[in-house]
């Protein structure tokens, strides 16, 4: 008899349709599953057959043969050892009802028959709504995240022969129901806040600007200066994250594996920050089997680069193309995997190699030579590619003992958000911002005027800067602009502006 259960498999942050096919046939007892498994898949049998006896069930004593649909597409994971489990059920006429057809069936085996926890189970909440089932039948676990979709009933189950007597009829198992405004509301909360840093209004005042117009900073200055703690607390000033960027975040952390217990919505912009010594799949994904790399994991929120040039320059050359797609693409010999990367680029580095450059309270014992090659191991195209340059001083201790008097971040965020609006507005567009602005859409929101062409010009001659910082200074000039409700361009938006390209100048 044959019997076809439905289920699915991630490809990228997507859920696609496979269909778990179980034949059982005359001949020598033989478990065989075809249809491109890896090796999770193919080790499966073992646990299906354990935990299906385990359960109180007897297993066939014939031929059992799995066939996974469509067979051209790599079946990975632990997700399909309960759909295959079921069918062989099924298919020995143990489950006899025909709502089996109606569910998306996922999750991992024990050998007890207890089912535990798999990964993209909000992916796949999602398919069964497009493919018009009736719900999704899942581990506990995972059920909280699966609620976040409605339309679909959301079975959480923790033992195989729970399964088995909900499909039967013998046993009433109740859908999972979440109150998914309520939750992505609680979910809004971060543990940091911009009035715990101490002095340092200008670098402030340069992340509100950040923060506004979605721009790609970098921050200069000696050691314990705070551009760490800045860089934590950057993601209360940005402008809270609409419900569809916080379920699109939470798809790529559940097929990350990385949603905790019990949670089930990440309402918080994520805040990446990997270490120096990480690899270039590490950082933008990759693999013989494609995982999403940090930049995914940063996906509609922070990726934060401490020690900037100690970071392989492999590694940073290949941020350029995702920082300008918005999504990174990874080719293999099996498939080809798209996952999403529109970040904002965070980094932080010291002025010199010993970090005091610059510092009236240090000397600097580094040569000229040495700073050169030091900021040098930046390239070009990726400065290119951020536009605030900013410098962050040591901080005085009088503002470091300061108790008070610190603007809270719900201030600084009301500001960028409405900035933020004013953009969308302009480019009517809910996920455009200045940064993203093109050619043509610089020659049409930046006019200026004869004051502020002098100042560019002076700039580009007088102060070393280079050419590619033109168009820079023009999209952080629109967005201080708009922190105004500006409508034009005047010259101390321009002036402002070009105060955050530090590092276009010439080095001693």
């Amino acid at each position: 008899m044959i019997v076809k259960i439905k289920s699915s498999t991630i490809i990228g942050i997507d859920s696609h349709p496979v269909d778990v096919e179980v034949d059982i046939s005359s001949g020598l007892p033989q478990f065989s599953t075809v249809g491109l498994p890896d090796m999770a898949v193919k080790e499966s049998k073992d646990r299906i057959k354990s935990a299906i006896k385990n359960s109180g069930y007897p297993f066939p004593k014939n031929r059992v043969t799995v066939n996974l649909a469509p067979a051209d597409i790599k079946k990975e994971g632990t997700s399909f050892d309960l759909p295959i489990a079921i069918a062989i059920l099924a298919a020995e006429g143990i489950i006899k009802s025909e709502t089996i057809q109606d569910y998306i069936i996922t999750g991992e085996l024990s050998l007890d028959g207890t089912i535990k926890a798999v990964h993209g189970a909000l992916s796949q909440a999602f398919h069964a709504k497009k493919a018009v089932l009736k719900g999704i039948i899942l581990p506990r676990d995972n059920a909280g995240e699966a609620a976040m979709v409605e339309g679909i009933d959301v079975i959480p189950v923790d033992y195989l022969h729970e399964v088995v007597e909900f499909l039967n009829g013998t046993a009433d198992l109740s859908p999972t129901k979440i109150d998914a405004s309520t939750t992505f509301q609680k979910s809004r909360r971060y543990p940091y806040d911009f009035s715990e840093v101490g002095g340092q209004e200008q670098a402030k005042r340069a992340l509100e600007v950040a923060a506004a117009g979605g721009h790609n900073v970098i921050m200069i200055g000696p050691p314990g200066s705070g551009k760490t703690m800045l860089a934590q607390r950057f993601l209360t000033i940005l402008p809270d994250p609409s419900f569809e960027e916080a379920i699109e975040t939470t798809k790529v952390h559940s097929v990350a594996g990385l949603l905790k217990k019990g949670e089930s919505l990440l309402g918080t912009r994520p805040f990446r920050a990997p270490h120096h010594s990480i690899s270039d799949a590490g950082l933008v994904g990759g693999g013989q089997v494609p995982k999403p790399g940090e930049i995914t994991l940063a996906h509609n929120g922070v990726l934060f680069l401490d020690e900037l040039p100690e970071f392989r320059r492999n590694v940073l050359e290949v941020l350029r193309q995702p920082m300008e797609d918005g999504h990174v693409t990874i080719a293999r010999s099996s498939a080809t995997v798209i996952y999403p990367a529109r970040f904002m680029l965070v980094a932080a580095m010291n002025p010199c190699p010993c970090g005091y450059f610059t510092d009236p309270k240090r000397e600097c014992k580094c040569t000229p030579n040495q700073i050169r090659q030091y900021r040098t191991k930046i390239s070009g195209p990726l400065l290119d590619r951020i536009d605030i340059h900013l410098e962050v001083p040591s901080i005085r201790y009088r503002d470091l003992a300061k108790r008070s008097g610190a603007e809270k971040s719900l201030s600084i965020k009301e500001r960028a958000q409405k900035a933020r609006s004013i953009q969308q507005e302009r480019f009517n567009s809910q996920t455009r911002c200045n940064a993203l602005m093109t050619n043509r859409e610089i020659k049409e929101y930046c006019h200026i005027d004869e004051a502020s062409q002098q100042l560019i010009e002076m700039a580009i001659d007088k102060l070393g800067l280079s050419a590619r910082a033109y168009t820079k200074i023009l999209k952080v000039a629109r967005t201080i602009a708009d922190l105004e409700k500006e409508k034009s361009l005047q010259s101390h938006h321009i002036s402002e502006a070009i105060q955050y390209r530090n590092l276009d100048r010439r080095i001693i």
